[in-house]
């Protein structure tokens, strides 16, 4: 037994000290960048990437012959280890190089990025050298693809996740539990359809009159829905509707489930999208919250004409929704309800298997469907009543799980709300605050309406924490807080 145990740690060391050196070695691009730019960043990021690199060597060189076939709660430990490592090392470029931040601030902008949040502890973000600009909407891309690779080949593995809810609701060609046979097939399939989508939009921004970098550095968070932009102003600066379209386009695209992308593409058909439940639900939600809050803010004499109107909320739901956190004019001002119901749309979020935050379309609709049998129960005690998605009956154990998970989510939302108010923030600030985060959408209301600078270090730590319960999707880094886990 002593040396399972001795071999399980070894094995876990060697995982470990892969992640470090990989984490590190994300400071590569943008030493390059910098180094033929002739920028003085260069330096920074070359340390950035050797410490890390050579402290994952230290690790895993001793034990680098390590075999032990690892448990599902082992899954667990390295997925939340990996996330919270990589946010931790890549939190080191923004300490070393311009902004120069403090230790905590760095940590909270790197896990803003890894985890596609889009949230910012920065001002003045267009006098940043073009190294560390790309340096962040990198971290939005390779989290962005590591969130779907998490939810559609790893989470499964773990019996959470996305996959489930796939099977249970499918009507397309998506219902299988992966996209092709094998998890590392699956993984360069998603690559492959990703990247293109991020090349697409890079050229569309291009076309539509951005510069090159901004081009590329944009496309990144917006495929990602990850929401770092090169300007204090965001999609604001260049005041563009075309610019404006393209994002809504490719936010949307990047709030679907990257599985229905991958058949589209592999089958050349857009049939299936149609077939599928979650993809109809998410675009209704998106037109009626948008139609609402056109009549709000015009109406409200935010915008003198309707169409202006429809320009901005259609831009900010689809933001907002997908949790990118994009903004054009900002919403913080809008009347009535708006403010409010833009930042409750980041609770429902995108689709699963998707890059966006929240709890997911699948999700809401399962839980509002649940809630409308006992309603119908309370009628009818006898009566037999199912929940059914996209025509097909979702299995008891789907429901409960489903159910647990929204339960789990909120009461961590309204624990770390809680927290920030004792932390001295004020309540506005704090719900919105973790809102943001939780939900990886990025800008919040009161004090954290354009950036989370005004924030204490308890704050900060706390909104972090957040940022990775909600990429992690509640359950994997929740597990890991239960003495059960820790028992043999």
């Amino acid at each position: 037994m002593g040396s399972l145990v001795s071999e399980r740690a070894r094995t876990l060391q060697r995982l470990l000290g892969a992640i470090v050196a990989l984490s590190g070695m994300m400071s590569l691009p943008p030493a390059a960048l910098a180094w033929w730019w002739g920028e003085a960043t260069v330096f920074a990021f070359l340390e950035s990437f050797l410490v890390p690199f050579a402290a994952g060597l230290v690790l895993w060189f001793p034990v680098r012959n390590a075999q032990y076939e690892l448990r599902l709660r082992d899954g667990f430990l390295i997925v939340s280890a990996a996330w919270i490592i990589a946010c931790l090392v890549t939190a080191l470029p923004f300490v070393l190089a311009p902004p120069h931040l403090s230790y905590t601030d760095a940590v909270f902008e790197a896990t803003s990025g890894l985890t596609t949040t889009g949230a910012t502890v920065i001002t003045g973000i267009e006098h940043l050298p073009r190294s560390v600009l790309f340096f962040r909407s990198s971290l939005n891309y390779f989290g962005g693809m590591g969130i779907v690779i998490l939810a559609v080949a790893i989470l499964p593995m773990l019996r959470i996740g996305g996959m489930q809810l796939f099977r249970a609701e499918s009507t397309g060609p998506q219902k299988d539990s992966k996209l092709t046979p094998r998890i590392a097939d699956t993984a360069k399939a998603l690559w492959l359809v990703y990247t293109g989508l991020v090349v697409l939009c890079a050229l569309a921004f291009w076309a539509g009159g951005m510069s090159f970098f901004d081009a590329v550095t944009h496309a990144m968070p917006t495929v990602a829905t990850g929401g770092f932009a090169n300007y204090d102003a965001s999609f604001g600066h260049w005041d563009s509707a075309l610019l404006d379209g393209i994002a809504i386009l490719f936010m949307f695209l990047g709030g679907l489930n990257f599985g229905l992308h991958w058949y589209a593409w592999r089958r050349a058909t857009l049939g299936h999208y149609k077939a599928d439940a979650e993809f109809l639900s998410f675009l209704w939600i998106c037109l009626a919250v948008t139609a609402a809050i056109t009549l709000t803010i015009w109406l409200g004499g935010r915008f003198d004409d309707p169409l202006t109107a429809f320009r901005h909320a259609l831009f900010q739901v689809v933001s907002n929704i997908t949790t990118t956190g994009f903004v054009t004019t900002g919403f913080v001002d809008w009347p009535g309800m708006a403010p409010l119901a833009l930042m409750m749309v980041g609770f429902v979020g995108g689709c699963a298997g998707s890059t966006s935050g929240g709890m997911k379309v699948a999700r809401v609709q399962m839980v509002v469907r649940q809630g409308f049998r006992e309603l119908k129960q309370l009628v009818h005690p006898k009566g037999q009543f199912l929940v059914k998605v996209g025509g097909k009956r979702v299995s008891e154990s789907v429901v409960i799980s489903v159910a647990g998970f929204c339960t789990l989510y909120i009461l961590a939302y309204l624990v770390m709300t809680l927290a920030l108010t004792a932390d001295g923030v004020d309540i506005v600030t704090a719900f919105s605050a973790i809102a943001a985060c939780i939900n990886n959408m990025g800008p919040g209301l009161g004090e954290v309406a354009s950036h989370f600078q005004t924030l204490g270090d308890g704050a900060i730590w706390i909104c972090s924490f957040a940022m990775v319960l909600g990429r992690l999707e509640v359950f994997t880094l929740l597990v890991l807080l239960t003495p059960q886990f820790w028992r043999d």
